[in-house]
């Protein structure tokens, strides 16, 4: 599913209208849509009081076709008008035409009439501002907004659904005023918007519904963002066929651990198992096997030399580049340390990859990477990047806030820049590739946000890479079920006290929903 900015989907609509489809059908189309998923979320709709808050532009349009809609199924339907509207307006008409009960803000005193309404609403429809661009929010509008922020409060109960997006949230940042309404569902229209992707937008607009209002698929063929959805999943994810042996899924050498992060190494390699790879081997300091060996039962091992007890050598590239022969996938960094025999082991064997092989480079690695000045030039295989934003911060030279003020660009940039893919991890994390193509994922999570998550990430994608998918597939792919993992366990345990070993046995369980299509 494509995302697009407003002045994508200005241009969308406009070459809509150019293809012979106005904008009227458009509005109505959405006018519909909104009022279907009232419908649908209202339960019994005959009778239901609906307060409609009706802006000035095409936002108030749509909202007077859905309020059009409700009336006409039986709707309690008040149209409060925060902005006046042309009399002679085509939806406004059909409005008056049924007699629906209409307000102008401006000859409400002290709001009394508004109050009155929404005492007794079951729904508030924000239906003011749109996409137009954001402005600060002020006088009455905002005394209007404060006073259903008021009455939710009061009554939890009371339903605040966003017509294509709250009024004052920048569809473009994700910043909102801070009048903006925490809907509790969003109807947007045709795509979903960038902005809601970032913070505080995300918090803001609740249950997201994408309504189809029949916009020309082809219009959009040029949009290089996307989200990343089940329906997608389920044409990438690798078949299992039954005659199918450890060979058929690949294999994956994972360089990881070290004295004071043992477990990353587990975490990495049992991810990798768990989404399906066929062989996982661990290439590790040579006195850590034994006790890595007592907890990872179904990988094998490749013992490296060390420069010191738990520390492997420099030496160790040309072992690990001897054993790489026979496998497809290289995952490096998670729990390596940055001491200067593993920076020295790191970056030899980077570059001088053999061209079979794929890289996933994680944690450590990048950190080490980033010390070396136009690392990018020497890397020659393709490969995926998953750094956190600190670690992104380190590789790229910018500050973390830079980095979080335009996620989605920075990490565009510097895909094409460097020439790999980017998973630029966090609430949202996103998938970038050198031609300007990015995936987000919608999911949020703060259960994430612990210690070894990156690691079950950075296991995900090496092993969906060895059962052959593309890298930006694999590390998309990676992205969505360790997302959905943890909401698993978020359903089962909360999010406070998610450790990532409990996403492990979840990885395989999203696979299995992703294909009975459960999910």
């Amino acid at each position: 599913m494509k995302v697009v900015t407003v002045e994508q989907m200005r241009d969308i609509e406009k070459r809509s209208a150019d293809a012979g489809i106005p904008w009227q059908v458009l509005m109505d189309n959405a006018g519909l849509e909104f009022a279907l998923a009232i419908k649908r979320i209202a339960g019994d709709i005959a009778g239901c009081p609906v307060v409609f808050l009706i802006g000035p532009g095409n936002n108030g349009g749509d909202g007077l076709v859905a309020a059009r809609h409700l009336h006409d199924w039986g709707a309690t339907v008040h149209l409060y008008l925060c902005a006046a509207r042309n009399p002679e307006d085509h939806n406004f008409v059909l409005t008056r035409q049924r007699n629906i009960p209409f307000t102008e803000m401006t000859e409400d005193r002290d709001l009394a009439i508004l109050h009155t309404a929404l005492s007794s609403a079951q729904v508030v429809v924000d239906a003011v501002l749109g996409t137009g661009k954001m402005r600060s929010i002020e006088g009455s509008l905002k005394e209007v907004l404060s006073s259903v922020s008021r009455v939710k409060a009061e009554n939890p109960d009371l339903i605040i659904a966003a017509v294509d997006l709250p009024t004052g949230l920048d569809a473009d940042s994700g910043a909102c005023d801070p009048s903006c309404l925490i809907a509790d569902i969003t109807v947007t229209f045709g795509f979903p918007k960038v902005g809601f992707f970032a913070f505080p937008a995300y918090n803001r607009i609740g249950q997201l519904v994408v309504a189809d209002i029949g916009l020309l698929p082809e219009l959009s063929e040029d949009v290089s963002t996307e989200v990343i959805t089940p329906s997608w999943m389920k044409t990438e994810l690798p078949s299992r066929p039954d005659d199918a042996h450890k060979g058929t899924f690949g294999k994956v050498m994972v360089v990881a651990g070290s004295i004071n992060y043992i477990g990353a190494a587990y975490l990495a390699c049992t991810a990798a198992l768990r989404v399906g790879a066929g062989l996982v081997t661990l290439a590790t300091a040579r006195s850590l096997q034994p006790i890595l060996a007592s907890k990872l039962t179904e990988v094998t091992y490749l013992p490296l030399p060390e420069n010191e007890p738990g520390i492997i050598s420099a030496e160790a590239a040309s072992v690990i580049r001897q054993g790489l022969k026979e496998y497809d996938v290289l995952l490096i960094g998670c729990g390596l340390g940055q001491s200067t025999s593993a920076a020295a082991c790191v970056s030899s064997l980077l570059f001088s990859l053999p061209s079979s092989v794929t890289a996933v480079i994680d944690a450590d690695a990048l950190n080490i990477l980033a010390t070396i000045p136009h690392w990018w030039k020497k890397i020659k295989v393709d490969a995926v990047l998953t750094p956190h934003l600190g670690e992104m911060a380190r590789l790229t030279g910018l500050s973390a806030k830079e980095l979080q003020q335009d996620r989605l660009s920075m990490a565009r940039r510097f895909s094409a820049k460097w020439n790999e893919i980017v998973v630029l991890k966090g609430a949202h994390s996103l998938v970038a590739s050198p031609d300007g193509q990015v995936k987000l994922n919608f999911s949020a999570n703060a259960g994430l946000a612990s210690a070894g998550t990156g690691d079950v990430l950075a296991g995900a994608v090496a092993g969906l890479l060895a059962q052959g998918i593309s890298p930006v597939n694999a590390a998309a792919c990676g992205v969505y079920l360790h997302a959905d993992a943890a909401e698993s366990v978020e359903e089962e345990l909360g999010n406070a006290g998610m450790i990532a070993s409990d996403l492990l046995i979840q990885l395989p369980v999203s696979i299995k929903k992703m294909h009975q299509g459960l999910i």
